[in-house]
């Protein structure tokens, strides 16, 4: 029987088990978005993930939208990830990072006062952002203009190479969650006409021109792509999410990428459909589910050929060893959702293991 114990190929990249360890932004890089040896630790900690997607990382300078995440942009930068890819590898992990640009849910507090930008001029309105100066509503974007957006692939171009150079095993574009790819992508979001707006195959563009920039430097058999359809947070909503997933997933076939990366559902519980049958219908690669799944659920959904591998996300905040937890049907450590966004130790690296427990 195939569970989540056992081996799989994504793309060029062969797991150990498919227990995958989700992007989880956690603001623990300095103020100059460099890794730090705390960082190194935690996703060392992680390493009996099958494929650990390191956090959100910003691929050009002036795109931050948390307080402290990392960038893969400045030389300090790839030496700090390259410290976190060795102790990842030094303990048999494989490691991908998650490349990234916040769009209009950057705010000026923490890019030198740069305006955001977006597809259009459309403000979050449903949260606030967390900034040196506490928490502050989000600002009106200005919208890109159409010769502007060159640059933005170049930067995720340089951000796969930078991301090379660190010693990751490949890259995950973030295209979801209400960033800048993902606001091209939905129609709530994206107003604009021209090549960039209007029919889901202009709105796409962005996010596949990134991709094909991405996949020139690595191969796109160690690129994946994250999308979330579904998903409202950060404001973000599509008029039709079961037709965007439809769409990109037949269209991603093109690419032969080492996997397509699906949140299910919606944070904020606002929009219900089903997109992963049309996803696993019509995407012929590897997909890989998130949120919310638990180890059963988790192993029905690989013993069917619904997905071939899941994504695990506050479980492993809490749990490093998660994959032989949930092998052994082992207890979980519950997370302290009050230091998911600290600078420290607590909450993130002193989270006991069950062989320290045991010991204790």
């Amino acid at each position: 029987m195939t569970d989540l114990f056992t081996p799989v190929q994504l793309g060029a990249v062969t797991l150990s088990n498919r227990v995958l360890m989700a992007p989880l932004t956690r603001c623990r890089a300095d103020a100059d978005h460099v890794p730090t040896a705390l960082m190194a630790e935690h996703y060392a900690q992680r390493a009996s993930s099958g494929l650990i997607i390191a956090e959100a990382t910003m691929a050009m300078e002036g795109c931050s939208a948390f307080w402290r995440e990392p960038g893969i942009y400045s030389e300090d930068q790839v030496a700090g990830w390259k410290k976190v890819t060795d102790a990842v590898h030094a303990r048999g992990g494989k490691i991908f990072l998650q490349i990234w640009h916040g769009g209009r849910a950057c705010h000026p507090l923490l890019n030198d006062g740069q305006q955001p930008v977006a597809p259009s001029a459309i403000a979050i309105t449903n949260d606030e952002v967390h900034t040196p100066e506490g928490k502050k509503a989000y600002t009106v974007p200005r919208e890109l203009l159409d010769d502007e957006i060159p640059a933005i692939i170049e930067g995720f171009r340089a951000a796969a190479e930078n991301a090379r150079r660190a010693g990751f095993d490949g890259v995950e574009v973030h295209g979801a969650n209400g960033y800048l790819l993902d606001e091209f992508l939905r129609d709530g979001a994206n107003r604009r006409e021209g090549p960039y707006g209007g029919p889901i195959e202009n709105r796409a563009r962005l996010l596949l021109e990134v991709i094909e920039a991405v996949a020139e430097v690595w191969g796109a058999d160690r690129v994946g792509v994250r999308l979330s359809p579904l998903n409202s947070f950060n404001s973000m909503k599509d008029s039709d999410p079961v037709g965007l997933i439809t769409w990109l997933a037949q269209r991603l076939n093109d690419y032969n990428l080492a996997y397509l990366h699906l949140m299910r559902g919606d944070f904020l519980g606002e929009q219900k459909a089903d997109v992963v049958t049309p996803a696993r219908e019509h995407y012929r690669g590897n997909l890989i589910l998130n949120m919310g799944y638990a180890g059963d659920e988790a192993n029905e959904v690989i013993n069917s050929g619904q997905a071939e591998a899941v994504a695990f996300g506050v479980p492993f905040i809490a749990n490093p060893d998660l994959p032989e937890r949930l092998e052994n049907g082992a207890e979980l450590n519950r997370a302290d959702p009050s230091t998911f966004y600290s600078q420290g130790a607590e909450g993130y690296t002193d989270y006991p293991a069950l062989e320290a427990l045991v010991e204790a």
